[in-house]
């Protein structure tokens, strides 16, 4: 399998090369040159199958000869084998014909750890083999920081340094980043927005000399193997609701665009998803951009969804580069406007969007009275983000068709909003009781590239 990038002027690598790459040299992100098709009857043999092999078949094609099917088969064996559910991404049923997808069973409580689970085990089959030290570089809006520490800490030849964005994620979500005690792992509180953490990696990305001197490499859903991963539970859950033999829909909490993009892979696939609903917050560029085919970044507006405090969506480009036909050029283009604020989309592509996307939004009362409702309903008590999943889908439910919302956050990762909605303070489970208790170790950086570089030179331990 051949990996290409979105704008076209990148080396063209195998897989592994782009797992260890992640941001494209040209500043684009890496897709397969073609999408890996399943029949009906190779997706109807899914049925009744563990995760891990689900997994299994469904990565392989995109893997190709980068790793053995031994080492595919046990790297995915291990990243599940902390699961806390042997189902791994167990379906709950909310109401007839809607089905939430609840992804929050592995290590840091949040779908995240479906592919850096899986990414933290293939990468230290790479490192093993070409005996590198990296520097991975992350930027996160809550989870993908917490899910990037679990998978690497405490490595020898890894170091893990994570940007946030200061007071704009949950105590548990900072917590999580800020507790681990390994050396190797540094919690970095920007002053800024997710945005600017997602800048400043891309900054310090495009610094190809900063980039080979400390080896960079990234997780951020940039990094194609983190979609590759999440393509999976997709098939699990059609499959467990009836396909191919009939459509399923799925609507997606949808900040950074890379969870519903990798529904539209696996709907590439051969998998029948009908309707991909991309639900959004406050902050709903990708809503106002798929109705008015306008991408305008405004302002992020803190919310009680924070993983969804996005304008600029990264894995967005990845969409524009399939509805674009593969024009490399086309993506620049867009790229380059995107820094003065925003673009048009063609009405070709737009056309070519609406055909795989449908879209909605939840204001924060929404999202309140949503968890209110369902727990109301059903006993079920669910994070703000699930909330902004289900009343969004509630707007595209079809007779017939199951609907499947994704629960992409343990509700106690976020107890201030859950409680003030249900008046129900979510217990952590056991391994995370006391998070509370231990120590943090945090370092406030200002939104600044070069800050940031000395900092890693300075802390990095190769």
């Amino acid at each position: 399998m051949r990996y290409v990038s979105t704008r076209g002027r990148a080396p063209v690598l195998d897989f592994e090369q782009a797992m260890m790459t992640g941001l494209a040299r040209d500043g684009g992100l890496y897709l397969p040159e073609a999408i890996p098709m399943f029949s009906a009857d190779e997706i109807a043999r899914f049925e009744g199958l563990p995760y891990e092999e689900v997994a299994r078949r469904v990565t392989s094609p995109f893997v190709g000869e980068s790793f053995s099917d031994a080492e595919l088969r046990d790297a995915i064996a291990r990243a599940y084998h902390g699961f806390d559910h042997v189902a791994r991404a167990p379906l709950v049923q909310l109401a007839p014909g809607h089905h939430l997808l609840e992804l929050f069973h592995g290590p840091t409580l949040a779908f995240k750890d479906f592919a850096m689970q899986l990414i933290g085990q293939l990468f230290q089959l790479a490192l093993a083999r070409s005996g590198q030290r990296v520097t991975i570089l992350g930027a996160t809006s809550g989870d993908t920081g917490s899910a990037a520490i679990e998978a690497f800490r405490g490595l020898s030849n890894v170091d893990v340094f994570i940007m946030y964005p200061h007071g704009r994620v949950s105590e548990v979500q900072r917590r999580q980043m800020s507790t681990p005690a390994d050396a190797n792992v540094h919690a970095l509180a920007v002053d800024g927005t997710f945005d600017d953490c997602q800048a400043r990696l891309k900054d310090l990305f495009n610094d190809h000399g900063f980039r080979d001197a400390v080896g960079l490499a990234g997780v951020n859903s940039i990094n194609w193997a983190r979609v590759l991963a999440q393509i999976v539970y997709y098939f699990t859950a059609a499959v467990s609701l009836g396909a191919p033999r009939r459509e399923v829909d799925f609507t997606v909490p949808t900040g950074n665009f890379g969870d519903v993009f990798a529904g539209s892979i696996a709907k590439a696939m051969g998998l029948p998803i009908g309707k991909l609903v991309v639900a959004t917050n406050q902050n709903d560029i990708l809503h106002r951009a798929l109705t008015s085919g306008e991408y305008r970044v405004g302002t992020a507006r803190p919310s009680i969804s924070p993983s969804m405090d996005i304008q600029v969506s990264s894995n967005f480009e990845r969409a524009l580069w399939l509805a674009y036909d593969h024009d490399g050029n086309a993506v620049s283009r867009l790229m380059e406007e995107l820094k003065s604020g925003g673009f048009a989309i063609s009405q070709g592509a737009l056309q070519a969007l609406r055909e795989t996307y449908v879209s909605g939004r939840a204001s924060e009362e929404e999202t309140m009275a949503m968890i209110a409702t369902i727990r109301e309903e059903t006993g079920e008590v669910i994070c703000p983000h699930t909330a902004v999943a289900v009343k969004v889908a509630r707007e595209h439910l079809r007779p017939g068709v199951p609907m499947i919302s994704l629960s992409t956050a343990h509700p106690a990762k976020f107890p201030d909003a859950v409680e003030a909605a249900v008046g129900i303070r979510p217990p952590l489970p056991p391994h995370m009781a006391d998070l509370f208790d231990r120590d943090e170790r945090i370092t406030r950086i200002a939104n600044d590239a070069e800050a940031i570089k000395s900092l890693i030179l300075e802390r990095r331990t190769a």
